[in-house]
């Protein structure tokens, strides 16, 4: 049922988009012969004739348009006739192609100010995380830290934590024997071990049984963190090394070791990967009694586990009375519209891997999760997120996006006139093959997610 509601959520806000667009042509008196719910591939599942216009559902449903005369090639009408969309002037026309996008804003608007209203409250972004419990086995490292039942984590490796996500991205990142090494703390570790074996260099190979010392172990450096990355904006690339094979053996046989004897396979720097590769320290900064108290160092397992139970709580903001709701709503819609940008920009940038690009299943599958496990209400939401981003990504400059008619107007008032028709269909033809191959694509990383149970 949540993911029926989310469908029905889902078309609402393409019916809203295409709404837009017909109203605002009413609005000018403009001719519409059709409005079309989903794209014309495929079997045409109802069409109605209503007046001058006719009415259409298409079986491919992940989309909707709205047709002008002019798009009928067969259509007889004079080249100079009003009903033409082309003979309109071109603010009318402007106001339009843009009347889709200002609907999702609108719509969006609406939805989160429904659910501040009706819920009374609103989401922050941000949570209060406690220690529910401490599971770890006893000889681990937090039963020494002196963390207790009830405390409430503020602060990890000196980056504030307002999400469980981020607790656990710092603990994963941290967990020992992972392979990744700091390159500084590596060429630290050989100074030291030059230090007390001088007689090798540092890629020389060292000859078999001899013994060779080992300082003593290092903790690594902590995992630092920016903000971006803790608040899911941004994906955390690793800017350590990876060990290799030899050096991940070595790593195993040296534990708690003063000295080595060589198998004749490995060099100085080997060994410096490997001494570097131990116990990476998460430095926690705790609330208990009002008072800030700073932990011990905490040694997460090659699990990437520090053993404890979490009891997360989210802050919400209460939103009674008209002036709550309304300037809780316009902060949400700013976030979340500045989150989306910035989002944008990363996939542009190519930040963010072609293989992390989802649509509409994903959109489907994850609103229907959020409304079966969080209520209607942050499905409402989820569903405003969505109708922002289907706003900004239709006023992208892309021929067959609404912001590519946007363009093509920007163009001819600059002009003076029109570009061809065979001009603009070939680039709006272009275009729109590669938005459906684009379709297909995040299509395909829908169903892997899904089937490898990502999502």
């Amino acid at each position: 049922m949540s993911i029926i509601i989310m469908i029905l959520l889902l078309s609402v806000l393409i019916l809203v988009h295409e709404a837009g667009h017909f109203l605002a042509a009413k609005m000018f008196k403009m001719r519409v012969s059709k409005f079309g719910f989903g794209l014309p591939i495929g079997p045409t599942l109802w069409k109605k004739q209503i007046g001058d216009l006719e009415v259409l559902v298409h079986a491919f449903l992940l989309g909707g348009y709205v047709a002008f005369p002019d798009d009928d090639k067969d259509l007889d009408l004079p080249a100079d006739s009003p009903d033409r969309f082309m003979n309109r002037p071109i603010y009318q026309r402007l106001v339009v192609v843009s009347a889709g996008v200002f609907a999702n804003i609108v719509c969006a608007f609406v939805f989160v100010v429904l659910t501040a209203f009706l819920w009374g409250q609103m989401p922050s972004g941000n949570y209060n995380i406690f220690v529910k419990d401490i599971v770890a086995p006893k000889a681990e490292s937090i039963w020494q830290s002196g963390m207790q039942k009830g405390d409430r984590i503020v602060e990890v490796n000196g980056s504030k934590v307002k999400n469980p996500n981020a607790i656990v991205t710092f603990v994963q990142l941290s967990k020992q024997f992972d392979g990744k090494v700091d390159v500084s703390s590596v060429n630290d570790n050989y100074e030291r071990l030059k230090s007390i074996n001088p007689a090798f260099t540092k890629d020389e190979l060292i000859p078999k049984d001899v013994i060779v010392k080992i300082p003593n172990f290092v903790p690594e450096k902590s995992v630092a963190l920016n903000d971006n990355v803790l608040k899911g904006f941004e994906k955390y690339k690793d800017p350590r090394a990876d060990l290799n094979d030899i050096q991940k053996s070595l790593r195993d046989k040296i534990q708690g070791k003063s000295y080595i004897m060589s198998d004749g396979q490995f060099t100085l720097n080997d060994l410096a990967y490997a001494m570097t590769d131990n116990n990476c320290p998460v430095n926690i900064v705790v609330e208990r009694n009002g008072k800030m108290v700073d932990l011990k160092p905490i040694y997460p397992n090659s699990k990437g586990l520090m053993g404890i139970q979490m009891e997360i709580r989210e802050i919400v903001i209460p939103t009674k009375g008209f002036k709550a709701v309304m300037v809780t709503s316009g902060k949400y819609l700013w976030e979340q519209t500045t989150m989306l940008l910035y989002g944008l920009y990363q996939i542009f940038a190519g930040k963010i891997p072609v293989s992390d690009l989802h649509g509409i299943i994903a959109i489907t599958k994850v609103g229907g999760d959020v409304i079966n496990t969080s209520g209607i209400f942050s499905g409402l939401l989820l569903t405003a997120i969505i109708s922002l981003d289907l706003a900004i990504v239709n006023f992208l400059p892309i021929p067959a996006l609404d912001g590519g008619h946007v363009l093509f107007l920007i163009i001819e008032k600059i002009r003076g006139k029109r570009l061809s028709d065979e001009t603009v269909d070939k680039i709006g033809t272009f275009c729109f093959l590669l938005l459906i191959g684009l379709m297909i694509l995040v299509c395909f990383n829908d169903i892997y997610a899904l089937i490898t149970q990502k999502l």
